[in-house]
Protein backbone atom coordinates (compact mmCIF):
# COMPACT_ATOMS: atom_id res chain seq x y z
CA UNK A 1 0.00 0.00 0.00
CA UNK A 2 2.57 2.59 1.07
CA UNK A 3 4.52 2.22 -2.18
CA UNK A 4 1.65 3.96 -4.00
CA UNK A 5 2.02 7.17 -1.97
CA UNK A 6 3.31 10.21 -3.78
CA UNK A 7 5.65 12.83 -2.36
CA UNK A 8 3.80 16.02 -1.45
CA UNK A 9 5.14 19.50 -2.26
CA UNK A 10 7.51 20.79 0.42
CA UNK A 11 6.13 23.57 2.62
CA UNK A 12 7.99 26.70 1.55
CA UNK A 13 7.87 28.37 4.96
CA UNK A 14 9.18 25.27 6.75
CA UNK A 15 11.99 25.07 4.20
CA UNK A 16 12.73 28.74 4.87
CA UNK A 17 12.96 28.08 8.62
CA UNK A 18 15.50 25.32 8.01
CA UNK A 19 17.58 27.49 5.69
CA UNK A 20 17.59 30.32 8.24
CA UNK A 21 18.76 28.03 11.03
CA UNK A 22 21.62 26.72 8.88
CA UNK A 23 22.81 30.19 7.84
CA UNK A 24 25.95 30.99 9.92
CA UNK A 25 25.72 34.77 9.51
CA UNK A 26 25.25 36.75 12.73
CA UNK A 27 23.26 39.56 11.10
CA UNK A 28 20.64 37.36 9.40
CA UNK A 29 16.98 38.41 9.80
CA UNK A 30 14.01 36.01 9.87
CA UNK A 31 10.93 37.64 8.35
CA UNK A 32 9.41 34.39 7.13
CA UNK A 33 7.80 32.42 9.94
CA UNK A 34 4.28 33.63 10.73
CA UNK A 35 4.44 34.03 14.50
CA UNK A 36 4.72 37.15 16.63
CA UNK A 37 8.16 37.78 18.11
CA UNK A 38 9.25 40.50 20.51
CA UNK A 39 12.39 42.62 20.16
CA UNK A 40 14.54 39.76 21.50
CA UNK A 41 13.18 37.28 18.97
CA UNK A 42 11.06 35.43 21.54
CA UNK A 43 7.38 34.54 21.21
CA UNK A 44 6.46 35.26 24.84
CA UNK A 45 3.75 33.76 27.01
CA UNK A 46 1.37 36.58 27.90
CA UNK A 47 0.97 37.52 31.57
CA UNK A 48 -2.76 36.81 31.50
CA UNK A 49 -2.18 33.38 29.97
CA UNK A 50 0.22 32.42 32.77
CA UNK A 51 -2.26 33.69 35.36
CA UNK A 52 -5.14 31.83 33.72
CA UNK A 53 -3.15 28.60 33.61
CA UNK A 54 -2.33 28.96 37.30
CA UNK A 55 -6.00 29.50 38.07
CA UNK A 56 -6.98 26.46 35.98
CA UNK A 57 -4.35 24.31 37.71
CA UNK A 58 -5.67 25.31 41.11
CA UNK A 59 -9.38 24.97 40.33
CA UNK A 60 -9.76 22.25 37.71
CA UNK A 61 -11.06 18.98 39.14
CA UNK A 62 -11.38 16.80 36.02
CA UNK A 63 -9.98 16.18 32.55
CA UNK A 64 -13.19 14.58 31.29
CA UNK A 65 -14.54 15.55 27.86
CA UNK A 66 -16.35 18.86 27.67
CA UNK A 67 -18.69 17.95 24.77
CA UNK A 68 -18.53 17.75 20.99
CA UNK A 69 -18.80 21.51 20.66
CA UNK A 70 -16.28 22.26 23.40
CA UNK A 71 -16.72 24.46 26.47
CA UNK A 72 -19.81 26.72 26.09
CA UNK A 73 -18.07 29.47 28.07
CA UNK A 74 -15.31 29.53 25.47
CA UNK A 75 -17.79 29.81 22.60
CA UNK A 76 -19.73 32.55 24.39
CA UNK A 77 -16.58 34.53 25.14
CA UNK A 78 -15.23 34.29 21.61
CA UNK A 79 -18.56 35.14 20.00
CA UNK A 80 -18.77 38.27 22.15
CA UNK A 81 -15.15 39.17 21.31
CA UNK A 82 -15.58 38.77 17.55
CA UNK A 83 -19.20 39.81 17.04
CA UNK A 84 -20.11 41.97 20.01
CA UNK A 85 -23.86 42.49 19.78
CA UNK A 86 -24.00 42.34 15.98
CA UNK A 87 -25.97 39.07 15.97
CA UNK A 88 -28.30 37.50 18.53
CA UNK A 89 -26.61 34.57 20.30
CA UNK A 90 -29.56 32.35 19.42
CA UNK A 91 -28.74 32.73 15.72
CA UNK A 92 -25.19 31.39 16.05
CA UNK A 93 -23.98 27.80 15.98
CA UNK A 94 -20.41 27.41 17.24
CA UNK A 95 -17.83 24.71 17.93
CA UNK A 96 -14.31 24.71 19.28
CA UNK A 97 -11.71 23.50 16.78
CA UNK A 98 -7.99 22.63 16.76
CA UNK A 99 -6.76 26.09 15.84
CA UNK A 100 -8.02 28.49 13.23
CA UNK A 101 -6.92 26.00 10.59
CA UNK A 102 -9.31 23.43 12.05
CA UNK A 103 -12.11 26.00 11.86
CA UNK A 104 -11.30 26.74 8.22
CA UNK A 105 -11.24 23.03 7.37
CA UNK A 106 -14.57 22.41 9.12
CA UNK A 107 -16.13 25.40 7.35
CA UNK A 108 -15.08 24.07 3.95
CA UNK A 109 -16.48 20.64 4.83
CA UNK A 110 -19.76 22.26 5.89
CA UNK A 111 -19.90 24.04 2.52
CA UNK A 112 -19.28 20.73 0.76
CA UNK A 113 -22.08 19.04 2.73
CA UNK A 114 -24.57 21.83 2.12
CA UNK A 115 -23.77 22.50 -1.53
CA UNK A 116 -21.40 20.08 -3.32
CA UNK A 117 -21.39 22.36 -6.37
CA UNK A 118 -20.32 25.49 -4.51
CA UNK A 119 -17.15 27.21 -5.56
CA UNK A 120 -15.03 29.17 -3.09
CA UNK A 121 -13.71 32.55 -4.26
CA UNK A 122 -10.36 33.37 -2.63
CA UNK A 123 -8.29 36.54 -2.79
CA UNK A 124 -5.16 36.69 -4.93
CA UNK A 125 -3.02 36.23 -2.94
CA UNK A 126 -4.33 34.49 0.16
CA UNK A 127 -2.96 32.31 2.94
CA UNK A 128 -1.62 29.30 0.98
CA UNK A 129 -3.32 26.77 3.24
CA UNK A 130 -6.74 28.07 2.12
CA UNK A 131 -6.06 26.88 -1.42
CA UNK A 132 -4.28 23.72 -0.27
CA UNK A 133 -7.24 22.55 1.85
CA UNK A 134 -9.73 23.35 -0.90
CA UNK A 135 -7.68 21.34 -3.38
CA UNK A 136 -7.46 18.41 -0.95
CA UNK A 137 -11.25 18.45 -0.51
CA UNK A 138 -11.80 18.74 -4.28
CA UNK A 139 -13.65 22.02 -3.87
CA UNK A 140 -13.15 24.40 -6.78
CA UNK A 141 -11.23 27.53 -5.79
CA UNK A 142 -11.65 30.65 -7.92
CA UNK A 143 -9.28 33.56 -7.34
CA UNK A 144 -10.37 37.18 -7.33
CA UNK A 145 -8.05 40.12 -7.74
CA UNK A 146 -7.12 41.71 -4.43
CA UNK A 147 -3.58 43.12 -4.21
CA UNK A 148 -2.52 46.01 -6.43
CA UNK A 149 1.20 45.57 -7.05
CA UNK A 150 1.56 49.20 -8.10
CA UNK A 151 -0.04 50.89 -5.09
CA UNK A 152 0.47 47.91 -2.71
CA UNK A 153 -3.10 48.48 -1.62
CA UNK A 154 -6.38 46.73 -2.45
CA UNK A 155 -7.34 46.45 -6.12
CA UNK A 156 -10.96 47.00 -5.21
CA UNK A 157 -12.29 47.56 -8.72
CA UNK A 158 -10.69 44.31 -9.85
CA UNK A 159 -12.03 42.50 -6.80
CA UNK A 160 -15.59 43.63 -7.42
CA UNK A 161 -15.41 42.82 -11.12
CA UNK A 162 -14.20 39.29 -10.40
CA UNK A 163 -16.80 38.65 -7.69
CA UNK A 164 -19.55 39.51 -10.17
CA UNK A 165 -18.70 36.20 -11.86
CA UNK A 166 -19.75 34.26 -8.74
CA UNK A 167 -23.05 32.38 -8.90
CA UNK A 168 -25.78 31.95 -6.31
CA UNK A 169 -24.58 29.57 -3.60
CA UNK A 170 -20.88 30.22 -4.17
CA UNK A 171 -18.77 31.18 -1.16
CA UNK A 172 -16.61 34.31 -0.88
CA UNK A 173 -13.67 33.89 1.49
CA UNK A 174 -12.70 37.18 3.13
CA UNK A 175 -10.01 38.07 5.67
CA UNK A 176 -11.56 39.76 8.69
CA UNK A 177 -8.58 42.05 9.26
CA UNK A 178 -4.79 42.17 8.80
CA UNK A 179 -4.93 40.42 5.43
CA UNK A 180 -2.43 37.57 5.13
CA UNK A 181 -0.09 37.88 3.25
CA UNK A 182 -0.52 41.45 2.03
CA UNK A 183 -1.41 43.56 5.09
CA UNK A 184 -3.82 45.54 2.88
CA UNK A 185 -7.38 45.77 4.20
CA UNK A 186 -10.81 46.83 3.02
CA UNK A 187 -12.20 50.07 4.44
CA UNK A 188 -15.79 50.32 5.79
CA UNK A 189 -17.19 51.72 2.53
CA UNK A 190 -15.63 48.83 0.61
CA UNK A 191 -16.92 46.28 3.11
CA UNK A 192 -20.45 47.60 2.54
CA UNK A 193 -20.08 47.37 -1.24
CA UNK A 194 -18.91 43.76 -0.95
CA UNK A 195 -21.88 42.99 1.33
CA UNK A 196 -24.31 44.54 -1.15
CA UNK A 197 -22.83 42.51 -4.02
CA UNK A 198 -22.92 39.25 -2.08
CA UNK A 199 -26.53 39.78 -1.04
CA UNK A 200 -27.59 40.76 -4.55
CA UNK A 201 -26.02 37.63 -6.05
CA UNK A 202 -26.94 35.16 -3.29
CA UNK A 203 -23.33 34.51 -2.25
CA UNK A 204 -22.27 33.10 1.12
CA UNK A 205 -19.55 35.02 2.98
CA UNK A 206 -16.91 33.10 4.90
CA UNK A 207 -14.56 35.14 7.06
CA UNK A 208 -11.19 34.01 8.39
CA UNK A 209 -10.23 36.25 11.31
CA UNK A 210 -6.88 35.26 12.79
CA UNK A 211 -5.36 38.60 13.87
CA UNK A 212 -8.03 40.52 15.78
CA UNK A 213 -6.27 43.14 17.89
CA UNK A 214 -3.11 43.22 15.75
CA UNK A 215 -4.32 45.92 13.35
CA UNK A 216 -6.29 48.93 14.59
CA UNK A 217 -7.49 47.46 17.90
CA UNK A 218 -9.88 44.75 19.09
CA UNK A 219 -13.06 46.64 18.25
CA UNK A 220 -11.86 48.28 15.04
CA UNK A 221 -10.52 45.00 13.66
CA UNK A 222 -13.93 43.38 14.11
CA UNK A 223 -15.97 46.08 12.34
CA UNK A 224 -15.97 44.45 8.92
CA UNK A 225 -16.84 41.06 10.35
CA UNK A 226 -19.72 42.53 12.33
CA UNK A 227 -21.03 44.38 9.27
CA UNK A 228 -21.13 41.13 7.31
CA UNK A 229 -22.63 39.11 10.16
CA UNK A 230 -25.46 41.57 10.74
CA UNK A 231 -26.30 42.18 7.09
CA UNK A 232 -25.99 38.82 5.32
CA UNK A 233 -28.52 35.97 5.62
CA UNK A 234 -25.89 33.28 6.26
CA UNK A 235 -22.24 33.63 7.32
CA UNK A 236 -19.37 31.34 8.28
CA UNK A 237 -16.62 32.67 10.54
CA UNK A 238 -13.36 30.89 11.39
CA UNK A 239 -11.59 32.53 14.35
CA UNK A 240 -8.15 31.83 15.78
CA UNK A 241 -6.68 32.52 19.23
CA UNK A 242 -3.10 31.65 18.26
CA UNK A 243 -1.90 35.18 17.64
CA UNK A 244 -3.85 37.53 19.90
CA UNK A 245 -3.52 35.21 22.91
CA UNK A 246 -0.07 33.93 21.91
CA UNK A 247 -1.11 30.29 22.37
CA UNK A 248 0.03 28.92 19.02
CA UNK A 249 0.85 25.41 20.23
CA UNK A 250 -2.44 25.02 22.10
CA UNK A 251 -4.33 24.97 18.76
CA UNK A 252 -7.36 27.01 19.77
CA UNK A 253 -9.98 28.05 17.25
CA UNK A 254 -13.73 28.52 16.86
CA UNK A 255 -16.06 28.00 13.91
CA UNK A 256 -19.32 29.96 13.81
CA UNK A 257 -22.28 29.38 11.51
CA UNK A 258 -24.69 32.33 11.53
CA UNK A 259 -28.21 32.41 10.12
CA UNK A 260 -30.60 35.33 10.32
CA UNK A 261 -33.29 32.64 10.59
CA UNK A 262 -33.13 31.69 14.26
CA UNK A 263 -34.96 28.45 13.43
CA UNK A 264 -31.87 27.22 11.58
CA UNK A 265 -29.59 27.41 14.63
CA UNK A 266 -30.38 23.96 16.03
CA UNK A 267 -29.61 22.23 12.74
CA UNK A 268 -26.48 24.31 12.22
CA UNK A 269 -25.22 23.51 15.72
CA UNK A 270 -25.93 19.80 15.30
CA UNK A 271 -24.14 19.74 11.94
CA UNK A 272 -21.07 21.44 13.37
CA UNK A 273 -20.99 18.95 16.24
CA UNK A 274 -21.33 16.10 13.72
CA UNK A 275 -18.32 17.38 11.77
CA UNK A 276 -16.28 17.58 14.98
CA UNK A 277 -17.24 13.99 15.74
CA UNK A 278 -16.12 12.76 12.32
CA UNK A 279 -12.79 14.56 12.31
CA UNK A 280 -11.48 14.43 15.88
CA UNK A 281 -14.43 13.74 18.13
CA UNK A 282 -14.05 16.09 21.11
CA UNK A 283 -11.98 19.24 20.50
CA UNK A 284 -8.91 20.08 22.61
CA UNK A 285 -9.78 22.05 25.72
CA UNK A 286 -6.68 23.52 27.39
CA UNK A 287 -6.27 26.53 25.11
CA UNK A 288 -10.02 27.11 25.01
CA UNK A 289 -10.15 27.04 28.81
CA UNK A 290 -7.31 29.58 28.98
CA UNK A 291 -9.21 31.92 26.66
CA UNK A 292 -12.50 31.41 28.49
CA UNK A 293 -10.82 32.08 31.83
CA UNK A 294 -9.33 35.33 30.55
CA UNK A 295 -12.45 36.60 28.78
CA UNK A 296 -14.73 35.92 31.76
CA UNK A 297 -12.42 37.49 34.37
CA UNK A 298 -12.45 41.30 34.32
CA UNK A 299 -8.92 41.72 35.70
CA UNK A 300 -7.36 39.10 33.42
CA UNK A 301 -9.21 40.45 30.40
CA UNK A 302 -8.03 43.99 31.09
CA UNK A 303 -4.42 42.84 31.47
CA UNK A 304 -4.65 40.75 28.28
CA UNK A 305 -6.09 43.67 26.32
CA UNK A 306 -3.37 45.99 27.61
CA UNK A 307 -0.57 43.61 26.65
CA UNK A 308 -2.14 42.99 23.25
CA UNK A 309 -2.37 46.72 22.67
CA UNK A 310 1.33 47.09 23.47
CA UNK A 311 2.09 44.39 20.88
CA UNK A 312 -0.06 46.17 18.29
CA UNK A 313 1.53 49.56 18.88
CA UNK A 314 5.01 48.03 18.78
CA UNK A 315 4.35 46.60 15.31
CA UNK A 316 2.97 49.94 14.12
CA UNK A 317 6.16 51.65 15.36
CA UNK A 318 8.26 49.15 13.38
CA UNK A 319 6.16 49.76 10.28
CA UNK A 320 6.50 53.51 10.56
CA UNK A 321 10.22 53.24 11.31
CA UNK A 322 10.83 51.11 8.24
CA UNK A 323 8.80 53.43 6.02
CA UNK A 324 10.69 56.45 7.38
CA UNK A 325 14.10 54.83 6.84
CA UNK A 326 13.21 53.87 3.28
CA UNK A 327 12.02 57.39 2.61
CA UNK A 328 15.34 58.72 3.95
CA UNK A 329 17.36 56.38 1.76
CA UNK A 330 15.34 56.82 -1.42
CA UNK A 331 14.07 60.38 -1.11
CA UNK A 332 10.65 59.06 -2.08
CA UNK A 333 7.48 57.98 -0.33
CA UNK A 334 6.92 54.93 -2.54
CA UNK A 335 7.30 52.67 0.49
CA UNK A 336 4.71 54.59 2.50
CA UNK A 337 2.33 51.65 2.08
CA UNK A 338 4.31 49.82 4.77
CA UNK A 339 2.97 52.24 7.37
CA UNK A 340 -0.56 51.87 6.02
CA UNK A 341 -0.66 48.05 6.07
CA UNK A 342 -1.90 46.36 9.23
CA UNK A 343 -1.07 43.19 11.13
CA UNK A 344 2.09 41.13 11.13
CA UNK A 345 2.55 40.96 7.38
CA UNK A 346 3.28 43.18 4.42
CA UNK A 347 3.78 42.19 0.82
CA UNK A 348 6.60 44.17 -0.77
CA UNK A 349 5.27 43.28 -4.20
CA UNK A 350 8.67 42.43 -5.66
CA UNK A 351 9.99 39.41 -7.57
CA UNK A 352 11.25 36.05 -6.20
CA UNK A 353 14.60 36.89 -7.79
CA UNK A 354 15.01 40.04 -5.71
CA UNK A 355 13.82 38.20 -2.59
CA UNK A 356 16.57 35.64 -3.23
CA UNK A 357 19.11 38.43 -3.79
CA UNK A 358 18.30 39.93 -0.39
CA UNK A 359 18.71 36.50 1.19
CA UNK A 360 22.01 35.79 -0.53
CA UNK A 361 23.56 39.23 -0.06
CA UNK A 362 22.11 40.33 3.28
CA UNK A 363 20.71 37.27 5.06
CA UNK A 364 17.14 38.62 4.78
CA UNK A 365 14.74 35.68 4.90
CA UNK A 366 11.22 36.23 3.62
CA UNK A 367 8.74 34.13 1.65
CA UNK A 368 9.38 34.06 -2.10
CA UNK A 369 6.29 36.11 -2.90
CA UNK A 370 7.90 38.91 -0.79
CA UNK A 371 5.65 38.50 2.24
CA UNK A 372 7.54 39.67 5.31
CA UNK A 373 6.70 39.40 8.98
CA UNK A 374 7.07 42.88 10.47
CA UNK A 375 7.25 41.35 13.96
CA UNK A 376 10.56 39.75 12.93
CA UNK A 377 12.17 43.19 13.10
CA UNK A 378 13.47 45.36 15.92
CA UNK A 379 14.88 48.88 16.05
CA UNK A 380 18.38 47.59 15.29
CA UNK A 381 17.40 45.53 12.24
CA UNK A 382 15.05 48.05 10.59
CA UNK A 383 17.98 50.00 9.01
CA UNK A 384 19.56 46.73 7.81
CA UNK A 385 16.36 45.67 6.06
CA UNK A 386 15.84 49.10 4.54
CA UNK A 387 19.37 49.09 3.09
CA UNK A 388 18.87 45.59 1.69
CA UNK A 389 15.61 46.62 0.02
CA UNK A 390 17.20 49.66 -1.59
CA UNK A 391 20.45 47.94 -2.61
CA UNK A 392 18.54 45.03 -4.17
CA UNK A 393 16.55 47.46 -6.29
CA UNK A 394 13.13 46.54 -4.97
Amino acid sequence: MFETLKAQPADKILALITAFREDPRDNKIDLGVGVYKDATGLTPVMRSVKAAEQKIWEEQTTKAYTGLAGDPLYADGMIQLVLGNAVARGNIGAVATPGGTGAVRQAFELVQMANPNARVFVSDPTWPNHVSILKYLNIEAVSYRYFDRETRGVNFDGMMEDLKAAKKGDVVLLHGCCHNPTGANLNPVQWQEVIDLMNAQGLIPMIDIAYQGFGDGLEEDAKGVRMVASNCPEVLIAASCSKNFGIYRERTGLLMAISQDAGAQALNQATLAFLNRQNYSFPPDHGARIVATILHDDALRADWAAELEAVRLGMLDLRQGLANELQRLTGSDRFGFLAQHRGMFSLLGTTPELVEKMRADYGIYMVGDSRMNIAGLNTQTVPLLAKAIVDAGV
